[in-house]
């Protein structure tokens, strides 16, 4: 499977992917970051899609903070694709906040290299493309 970045760096600057199955979360691929994250705001809405697993770690929040975080389970789909990965639940608000602000969007969480590689997801940067293993 295939997925443009095109249109959502054009209109809002971020590299952005949308669940494909209800609720519709908004991620962020974000190729620096060591964790998957759901946004404690998300979280707190969506219990039922988490299943927690009883793990903690220690991540750097975007305000540079070093956080106690819990980390949780779920299943989530892009398009065909239904991948189960670990997620740190981040109370990151005011990031949150201003993103929204100033693109409009608001963001779910962020899928990082622990995702990517897991499920064998290739950025291309030269396409804007997401590649999938099942292509």
């Amino acid at each position: 499977m295939k997925y443009l970045l095109h249109h959502t760096i054009s209109k809002v600057g971020l590299p952005l992917i949308v669940t494909s199955t209800k609720p519709s979360l908004c991620f962020l691929i974000d190729t620096g970051a060591t964790n998957n994250v759901i946004f404690s705001f998300a979280y707190e809405h969506l219990k039922s899609v988490f299943n927690t697993i009883g793990r903690h770690c220690q991540i750097m929040g975007v305000d540079g903070e070093t956080k106690e975080t819990a980390q949780v389970e779920a299943t989530l789909s892009f398009g065909n694709i239904h991948t189960t990965s670990i997620y740190s639940v981040l109370d990151s608000h005011k990031a949150v906040a201003t993103i929204q602000n100033e693109t409009g969007i608001q963001i779910h969480g962020i899928l990082g290299i622990p995702f990517l590689t897991q499920n064998k997801w290739i950025l291309d940067f030269n396409k804007l493309t997401i590649k999938t293993s099942e292509i």
